[in-house]
């Protein structure tokens, strides 16, 4: 029998500084049974992070399903405008991506991080709708101590910074980018 996703019900509180943007959104995101508390929780960072008024910023299938990100959003003709994938993806899945959607988002996290940034960063370098950015991984590892399979989290965005904050405790995670889109 093969296990099931467990739900995380999350409201987020955002106020984006860096794009003016504020606003209160209930997400339901479904981790998958190999996915990590830091995976979850760095999938609804990028959604505080790159979500809009209009909220068609959805969260996918992610692991369940190769042909999809972890979040994107569509246009009213379902064409994909915006891609953002959470962790470290290979070339290929970034530069099929990139001729799928109209704009590209990496949010990587991890120790290996920047490793993996030098080992496709050449490869990708034709990839003009690509943003990569990265997390520090010791924040991303406080960031997972916050979990709960109902949370209400504060993001807060000042200067590529996000505080991020609850009950249980808070953590300020430091967005540097690698590469902005061409």
């Amino acid at each position: 029998m093969a296990l099931r996703a467990t739900v995380y019900k999350a409201e987020l509180h955002v106020a984006d500084n860096d794009r003016a943007y504020y606003g209160s959104h209930a997400v339901t995101a479904a981790r998958h049974p190999s996915e990590t508390d830091e995976r979850l929780m760095v999938r609804l960072l990028a959604y505080a992070l790159w979500v809009e008024a209009d909220e068609r910023l959805a969260f996918t299938r992610g692991l369940s399903d190769t042909d999809e990100p972890d979040l994107w959003t569509l246009d009213l003709t379902g064409a994909i405008t915006q891609w953002i994938e959470v962790g470290l993806p290979d070339e290929r899945r970034l530069l099929k991506a990139c001729g799928r959607a109209g704009q590209v988002i990496v949010l990587a996290y991890g120790r290996g991080a920047d490793l993996w940034w030098s080992g496709v960063q050449n490869k990708v370098a034709r990839a003009a709708n690509l943003q990569v950015w990265t997390l520090d991984a010791e924040a991303t590892r406080t960031l997972a101590a916050l979990a709960e399979r109902n949370m209400s989290l504060s993001v807060n965005v000042t200067d590529r910074t996000a505080w991020v904050s609850c009950a249980r405790g808070d953590v300020s995670l430091e967005l540097r980018c690698l590469r902005e889109a061409g």
